[in-house]
């Protein structure tokens, strides 16, 4: 018999097609199918045809069609292959009878083989999988469920397709690779792994001008369509296809014995050549003298098996879950550390902050920048939209073996877009909540962590404090543990206060403990064993001194996921030298963790307490001026950084109140340390405006939010920079603050911009000008002009940008405000330049120049520079343009100006190529890729082709190219 869901759904014994009509039955098939050989709930079936709206009678109409499948399959003579067991129902597959289980376990053997050298034994078996396939998967079948499971068995498809590519182009059939890819390419012209093995093949054939003009469309397609550039795999292939840089075939391998399912399959082998870029290992640091949990640990290590595709149909799922403080974190990032090298694709880690007390928990799209960055995504090849944003993580995970932890969700929601979609890939979640929508939608395997057990426990405290001293006072031990509850964070803290305490016997510790009444955590009373655990909390930080227990009730109040010693020294309106062995005694007694040097971060619940206690004993005013000094410490710090961002910005300046006393200030000094400085605390800003905007601190929110439009801008966070104005926008109208209104509509228009909202773009700027107008500020009216400009030359109406860049330098000359005057001259001349009027671009370069050089703006004046000589080169004068090309040149090199710098070589090699000289054309060309190459910057692209249609010096051609 068969059963086969690669296709339509359907049952056929000794040939013949068991009759299942209703899509219903198919639906329950299919998803019984999906967990073969296992138990499937009758609640999981109800979620799966229904997910979360099941009709009343849907426990019913599952019965009647397990029922009708059973009567279907018992008409057959199959009578014990639909059982039921344990309250749900199982399948019986037998071996090779499942079409899904046959594929698989040929993809896994094909891995093998291609690991064991034998890429025609690969071929052979993958071509077997894929005739498996009748057609769509789980066609005729209907539920909840079916779209998405059947884009998950999609994905095997398609990379089991691109793994026979890889196999067939390692041993040079090219041809064979066109006809497999052709249909395949066809239905997924945005599949860049699948159209860059199409390219080398068809250039493999000799066909190079058909490559090309696949990769032209393919790239237009993606720029169209999700506004992104070819990745880096799909600029590989196009640039070897260039090059005419195609391999010599393997020579043919010695037959060799079907490999089987052999041992661990190794990462999918890729025949692209990339640049190298590092594998990520972004696991936090293991725990040191982890103890216990083997029932668990052994339960995570038979997730391997499903991981390693010997047997998995899916992405391997397992939901840690368990109360605060039990330890999830601890043994999943013990575990991921322990099985590492299982996954030498990678290891990719977040922490989701689902129950942060700063209430701002990480989302979808703020994972998935992490994790593409991490991948080595060049950040303007990151689509706006988190499902594309999605979809392409998936994509990059396609085929490979990589470890994702995510830890701390809230629910199934905030991690459904970072699974990934192809199996090989092994995903572990904690969470304290049970995740059920994980394990009925996602198939997660659940994995709650208990309390530890006792003897757990005296390991625990054997490993923190000593044997000798937990074997002299065994009822203490005792004692602590009860009073522990069993929770690895109480212990912890409790075995760092007997570890500063080397000579007090356990037995006072335990009568301190005893003694202790702990504090209300009443949001986190979830029905564990909290009393005790609060009186732990309460017994250490009464054990601190009166300085110490200060600085830790006020970190309750920071609202970000980490801070820096400047932060919390303002925090606690003390010098920075004082603040520091503040933070080494929280340190020492487990109440704060120094994650990286000079950057702390709290457990949840410790944050919990903390905020607690200062509630209950620092007054209102108190923690209202402690709240202002750290708001003043980030305003004041990030504007000193955003000033060295760019100084010559377009941007009516933001003027902070004097900072209150005994706030520390951090000055970054330069641009790259200002850059640095923004990245480690981006996280935290955000979240300090959000609480600056909820306290009523409506000048924090506002400035603070305008002075990290720069950077949030030029890091492509536009998400973030749309939250982050929406509450300055708030805060300002609640101060009826226009100046406030005017920053946070305009940063409101620079991410509408960027993210292709022009409608919404257009509607903030007018909302600007409208407020600028109303407080009588030509500058600010000025700059707005400029802004609408730019969306305008976007859209390709230069001439209505020209009227805006008119208007613009019109209120810059009548405000005498120089620096307007020179950047607007320099948006006139780029676009006369684009409308062909380059006699007047000549004219708008020389004054912007003359006006640049009076600010002492060299940037602005190199800029100048770069247009004179685009303006001279299409007036055919290529002696002047390469003259004004060589001064910009040499200027953004004495600034580091590194992408200016390709930019103006990419014109000098245009005027060479003006001039007869291509040998100089290639060179400049070859200059400016290989600084294009270094940024990830999608203009390599098109010098690449340019450098390919120069006369040949000597091109060779390696290895045969069939014809």
């Amino acid at each position: 018999m068969r059963w086969r869901i690669l296709g339509p759904v359907e049952v056929t014994v000794d040939g013949k097609v068991l009759d299942f009509r209703r899509p219903q039955q198919r639906a329950v098939l299919a998803r019984l199918l999906l967990d073969a050989d296992r138990v499937v709930s009758p609640a999981q079936l109800t979620e799966a045809l229904w997910a979360d709206e099941p009709p009343r009678s849907s426990r019913t109409q599952v019965q009647v069609c397990v029922s009708q499948i059973r009567a279907a399959l018992r008409g057959a003579g199959l009578t014990d292959v639909l059982l039921t067991q344990a309250g749900g129902y199982r399948i019986v597959v037998g071996p090779d009878e499942l079409d899904l289980a046959v594929f698989t376990s040929a993809v896994a053997r094909a891995r093998t083989a291609v690991a064991a050298g034998q890429p025609a034994t690969a071929v052979e078996l993958l071509r077997t999988g894929l005739a498996l396939w009748r057609g769509p998967a789980l066609a005729g079948a209907a539920g909840a469920f079916v779209e998405s499971a059947a884009a998950r068995l999609d994905e095997q498809r398609l990379s089991a397709y691109e793994q026979l590519a890889t196999a067939e182009l390692t041993l040079g059939r090219h041809a064979d690779v066109i006809e497999v890819l052709r249909p395949v390419v066809d239905a997924h012209p945005l599949r860049e792994s699948l159209i860059s093995r199409y390219l080398l093949a068809l250039a493999g054939t000799g066909q190079q001008a058909r490559a090309l003009q696949v990769y032209a469309g393919t790239r237009r397609r993606l720029v169209e369509e999700l506004g992104v550039e070819p990745a880096t795999e799909l600029a590989a292939a196009h640039l070897r296809v260039l090059r005419h840089d195609m391999p010599d075939p393997d020579p043919a391998p010695d037959p060799a014995p079907d490999p089987g399912p052999g041992p661990e399959p190794g990462p999918s082998p890729d025949a692209l050549p990339s640049p190298a870029a590092p594998v990520p290992a972004q696991l936090p640091t293991d725990v040191p003298g982890f103890t216990g949990r083997q029932a668990e640990l052994r339960a995570l290590d038979a997730l391997l098996d499903g991981a390693d595709g010997a047997g998995g149909r899916a992405v391997v799922i397992s939901a840690i879950g368990g109360t605060a403080g039990v330890g999830k974190t601890a043994l999943a990032v013990h575990w991921a550390h322990r099985t590492a090298h299982r996954f030498p694709d990678g290891q990719l880690y977040v922490n989701l902050r689902g129950f942060d007390p700063g209430g701002r928990a990480v989302g979808p799209a703020e994972a998935l920048l992490g994790f593409l960055e991490a991948l080595q995504v060049p950040r303007h090849h990151v689509p706006t939209e988190l499902s594309r944003q999605a979809a392409l993580y998936r994509t990059l995970l396609a085929g490979r073996r990589v470890l994702v932890l995510l830890d701390n969700a809230r629910d199934a929601e905030q991690v459904r877009d970072l699974l990934p979609g192809a199996p090989g890939c092994l995903v572990v979640v904690t969470s304290r909540n049970r995740l059920t929508g994980l394990v009925i939608a996602e198939g997660a395997r659940p994995l709650t962590l208990d309390l530890l057990s006792a003897t757990e426990s005296r390991e625990l405290l054997r490993q923190r404090i000593g044997w000798d001293r937990t074997t002299t006072d065994l009822a203490a031990v005792e004692e602590i543990i009860r009073r522990c509850a069993g929770l690895p964070l109480a212990l912890a803290v409790v075995a760092a206060r007997a570890s500063t305490r080397p000579h007090l016997p356990l037995a006072a510790l335990a009568t301190e403990l005893r003694d202790v009444r702990g504090g209300d955590l009443t949001a986190f009373d979830t029905g564990d064993p909290a009393t005790d655990v609060r009186a732990v909390l309460s017994w250490s930080y009464r054990a601190l001194e009166p300085d110490a227990a200060r600085l830790f009730r006020l970190l309750g109040l920071h609202p970000g996921p980490d801070a820096g010693q400047p932060a919390l020294a303002s925090l606690a309106g003390i010098p920075p030298a004082r603040v520091r062995p503040l933070l080494a005694r929280l340190t020492e007694a487990h109440l704060l963790t120094e994650h990286a040097p000079g950057r702390y971060v709290q457990h949840d619940l410790l944050a919990s307490y903390a905020a607690e206690l200062c509630h209950t004993i620092d007054s209102a005013a108190e923690r209202a001026v402690a709240s202002h000094r750290l708001f003043d410490h980030y305003l004041h710090t990030t504007h000193a950084a955003d000033r060295l961002l760019d100084p010559y910005r377009l941007a009516v300046s933001v003027v902070p109140a004097d900072p209150q006393p005994d706030v520390t200030s951090d000055d970054p000094g330069d641009h790259p340390a200002a850059m640095a400085w923004f990245t480690a605390e981006q996280g935290t800003l955000l979240a300090v405006v959000e609480r600056a905007g909820r306290a009523g601190s409506d000048d924090h929110a506002w400035q603070l939010a305008a002075v990290l439009t720069t950077y949030l801008d030029r890091r492509g966070h536009w998400h973030d920079l749309i939250a982050v104005q929406r509450t300055a926008l708030d805060a300002a109208r609640r101060g009826a603050d226009r100046l406030g209104q005017a920053h946070a509509h305009r940063g409101l228009a620079i991410a509408c911009t960027w993210l292709g909202r022009n409608t919404d773009a257009h509607v903030h700027y007018q909302r600007v000008l409208d407020l600028y107008r109303e407080l009588a500020d030509p500058v600010g009216q000025a700059h707005t002009h400029v802004g609408v400009s730019w969306i305008l030359a976007r859209e390709g109406r230069h001439e209505e940008a020209l009227d805006q860049t008119g208007q613009a330098l019109s209120l810059y000359r009548a405000t005498g405000y120089l620096v307007g005057q020179a950047k607007a001259l320099n948006n006139l001349s780029w676009l006369h330049a684009r409308l062909d009027h380059h006699e007047l671009a000549l004219n708008c370069s020389r004054r912007a120049l003359t006006l640049h050089e009076e600010n002492e703006d060299r940037h602005g004046a190199a800029l100048a520079w770069d247009n004179l000589g685009y303006a001279h080169h299409r007036l055919g004068r290529p002696d002047e343009a390469l003259c004004c090309y060589r001064r910009a040149l040499d200027l953004h090199r004495a600034l580091g100006d590194r992408y200016d710098e390709a930019e103006v070589l990419a014109n000098l090699g245009e005027t060479y190529q003006l001039t007869g000289d291509p040998e100089a054309a290639r060179s400049a060309w070859q200059d400016a890729l290989a600084i294009f190459d270094e940024l990830d910057h999608p203009d390599a692209d098109g010098l690449r082709i340019k450098l390919a249609a120069l006369p040949r010096r000597s091109w060779r051609i390696r290895g045969a190219i069939s014809g």
